[in-house]
């Protein structure tokens, strides 16, 4: 199974242990360990479902290329980790 894992950035105002899911995709992996703390959704998802601008997702140490097509496949043993990225210019 897949483990998702936020960063101490995230889960310091909701907390959210690691977990592992039985998920196929990274959506169904998201939605699933959020399951777990429903007020952290918000933080990392939009009302679209997108990942939010100002969060970062990894799958096995690689950034996902969008933050609308979470259709990525995950496999067993894969690592997904959502970070609070920082933002402003």
């Amino acid at each position: 199974m897949p483990h998702v894992e936020f960063a101490p950035a995230l889960t310091r105002h909701v907390p959210c242990t690691p977990q592992q899911v039985a998920a196929p995709t990274l959506r169904a992996a998201l939605d699933r360990a959020l399951d777990a703390a429903p007020a952290l959704r918000s933080y990392v998802l939009d009302e679209q479902g997108a990942v939010r601008r100002h969060v970062a997702v990894f799958v096995n140490a690689r950034q996902i290329a969008s933050r609308s097509a979470l259709d990525i496949p995950l496999e067993d043993g894969d690592r997904v980790v959502v970070i609070q990225a920082l933002t402003g210019g």
